[in-house]
């Protein structure tokens, strides 16, 4: 849909509700109070059969007697007549619709069947449809709620403005309240129910530009669109507007969950994280971080690119405390500097000597001054990127001196802050709360959903570092790809081609000329068996390794062509590869898979029979310089083994990142190159290269 489209749906001048009916608690009903709450300034026609007037207003029989050209037609009609009401809307030239109705995918096959015939006509007559299975929207920019969720304007505030997109209309609500619960601004609130034309990807590319949004939250339980999705992240980073994500579906009972929701087929939830992240997306796991990141990240957008966060309390216990949930989140903590250190000792008692996570000790109930004094100071710590001040609030009256002297500081910063009255649900003073509610800034009762919440704020600024260097494309065509899997020794050639190691040897068609290979190259040996659909050789015999004398060869020849027939049988193999042995070193598997809906993605990790017993691999985006490849690869759990254990040497961890590199350079190239599986590839120690012992290499 049209960019133009887009915007009749959310900023409509004219508003036709089909369905029309006075009844309060009817969903008609409840759209019509919404509208006439906000005020809504546009046109509003209703279409209703069966009265003539609804609240005053003329009602047209149909949608074919409307005027033409109405912006959206709100749908309150049930199932069976939403696909010939959005063909009238097209044959009137309306140019939106919202469809609150269910019983379309969420429901199964025949569901799924109603909602392509919904889609096919909408496309057909050019109609923007949001949902169906959906809660609607409000523009609280413009005033206009077309949802049957009973709202409330949002009064005028400065302050940053989030526009909310959310698949589930719940979770859609549950924000919006979260964060005008906390005084903030929401200018857009969307809930985009089964997507039949409209998905959440459109929505936020709609909005992105939008002067009146200023960060994003977003629910959903399927990207559809992975490209433009990730073309509305990188417009966003550019922007500097933050894109805060949850995306359930990291088990597979909820990537079910998923389906029987929202109609959703989930894809593969690690590769979509990778990909996001790396246009500068945070992605969250739980509904309290969406909430805190998105608080912090809308008044503080500016990414930390440098300094660490720092912790002050008044509980002595918290340092401790601190120390521990900062290391297990991965909040990373500063040193003050000497200058630092010098103006806190001038605040603090004499007996207090400063350190982060700081102790602010008891004095504050004397000289509530200190907070802020002390907030100030470390703010202006170059070192310092960030700042959680975690407080017990004690009286009403106290908590009020604490806002006085904490608030100014933190509304002046530049620098995130976090504003934290501990004592879970123990209630706060009206007064104070009205203070903080008045200043916009981020504020919870729970020290560690705040240092959870700041970790992903400082992991915001190192994704935008890291989006700032790309690899350029330099991969080169492959002419001749045949679709199917690929024997081992036609993928070394190509890995030969691209100056990636393999071990010596070549194919031998008969055993003569393995005899003859043997000699050339020396013993120990490993002979494997060559076909293109042998995919999976140790299973079918087809590996033997430490032949150490011909007579070896000579047997393992016989042996493995008798295993791989009665595997196999009408199998024909290719030959045989015979290979020397190589030499020791890390065991690591690399390549690269072609996802269906989120495109190129690549892999490391360690390799042989680690990869099935650990897991431990790291995803990557394609376009990883090599630096930032190594650094994937010291993120591994087994991240120690690549800079040596127990005498043994580091490896060549440069050298295993260029050949990431470059099996990611001719994915790119070779779009018919659906997955590259290079395990073992053998770190040796560092300068001295890798070695790949095993290539598979898929066509589509």
């Amino acid at each position: 849909m049209s960019s133009f489209a887009l915007d009749r749906l959310l900023r409509p001048q004219s508003i036709a509700v089909v369905g029309a009916s006075p009844e309060p608690g009817s969903v008609s009903g409840l759209l019509l109070a919404n509208l006439q709450r906000f005020g809504y300034a546009g046109t509003l026609h209703l279409v209703s059969r069966s009265r003539d007037e609804v609240n005053g207003i003329r009602c047209f029989k149909s949608i074919d007697d409307l005027p033409e050209g109405v912006d959206v037609a709100v749908l309150v009609v049930p199932q069976v007549a939403v696909c010939e009401s959005i063909a009238a809307c097209g044959r009137r030239g309306v140019g939106a619709a919202v469809v609150f109705a269910s019983g379309f995918a969420e429901l199964g096959e025949a569901g799924k069947a109603a909602q392509d015939e919904l889609t096919a006509i909408a496309r057909r007559h050019g109609v923007a449809v949001l949902g169906p299975n959906c809660l609607g929207f409000i523009n609280f920019a413009d005033n206009v709620p077309l949802t049957f969720e009973p709202v409330q304007p949002a009064a005028a505030r400065s302050g940053p403005r989030i526009g909310i997109v959310a698949q589930s209309g719940a979770m859609n609500g549950n924000l919006r309240q979260a964060f005008q619960g906390r005084g903030l601004g929401v200018s857009f609130s969307i809930s985009t129910g089964n997507e039949a034309v409209l998905g959440a990807e459109d929505f936020l590319s709609a909005l992105v530009d939008a002067p009146d949004v200023d960060a994003f939250a977003v629910f959903v339980e399927m990207l559809r669109q992975p490209a433009a999705f990730l073309r509305m992240a990188a417009r966003a980073r550019e922007l500097g507007k933050p894109v805060v994500l949850m995306h359930p579906g990291r088990s597979q009972r909820a990537r079910e969950a998923a389906k029987s929701h929202t109609g959703a087929l989930a894809g593969d939830y690690e590769v979509m994280r990778t990909l996001v992240e790396r246009e500068g997306v945070v992605v969250v796991d739980s509904m309290d971080e969406l909430f805190d990141v998105t608080a912090i990240l809308a008044r503080y957008p500016q990414p930390v690119l440098q300094g660490k966060a720092a912790v002050a309390s008044n509980s002595g216990a918290l340092r401790g405390v601190a120390l521990d949930f900062c290391e297990e989140v991965g909040l990373p903590l500063a040193e003050f500097a000497p200058g630092t250190m010098k103006a806190l000792s001038g605040i603090l008692p004499d007996f207090m000597a400063p350190d982060n996570p700081l102790d602010l000790t008891a004095i504050g109930m004397q000289k509530p001054e200190i907070f802020g004094q002390s907030a100030q100071a470390i703010l202006d710590d170059p070192g310092v990127g960030s700042l959680i001040m975690p407080l017990m609030g004690g009286s009403p009256q106290q908590q009020v001196a604490k806002a006085d002297s904490l608030l100014p500081v933190m509304r002046a910063s530049r620098k995130p802050v976090c504003f934290v009255v501990m004592g879970d649900s123990a209630p706060l003073g009206q007064e104070f709360l009205a203070k903080v509610h008045e200043s916009g800034m981020p504020f919870l009762r729970s020290p560690e959903r705040a240092m959870r919440a700041m970790a992903h704020v400082h992991r915001y600024g190192r994704l935008h570092a890291a989006a700032a260097e790309r690899s350029p494309e330099g991969g080169r065509r492959l002419p001749g790809l045949v679709p199917g899997p690929m024997a081992e020794y036609k993928g070394k050639r190509l890995l030969q081609e691209l100056g990636i190691a393999t071990p010596r040897g070549g194919l031998a068609r008969t055993l003569d000329e393995a005899l003859q290979r043997a000699a050339d190259v020396g013993y120990p040996l490993v002979l494997k068996a060559q076909a293109d659909m042998l995919m999976h050789k140790s299973d079918a015999g087809g590996v033997a390794v430490g032949l150490h004398d011909a007579a070896a060869l000579e047997a393992a020849w016989g042996t493995m062509a008798a295993s791989v027939a009665r595997h196999s049988p009408g199998l024909e193999l290719d030959g045989m590869l015979v290979e020397a042995m190589s030499r020791p070193g890390l065991e690591l598997v690399v390549g690269g898979r072609r996802d269906p809906q989120w495109g190129v993605v690549m892999l490391a990790g360690l390799g042989g029979i680690w990869i099935e017993a650990l897991h431990d691999v790291r995803l990557m985006a394609p376009d990883l310089t090599e630096a930032q490849i190594a650094g994937e690869l010291r993120r591994l759990k087994g991240a120690r083994l690549l800079s040596g254990l127990r005498g043994r040497a580091a490896v060549d961890v440069a050298a295993v990142a260029g050949v990431v590199r470059r099996l990611a350079d001719l994915m790119l190239a070779n779009p018919e190159i659906a997955e590259i599986d290079v395990n073992p590839l053998v770190a040796l120690p560092e300068g001295e290269g890798v070695v790949a012992l095993d290539a598979l290499f898929v066509i589509r």
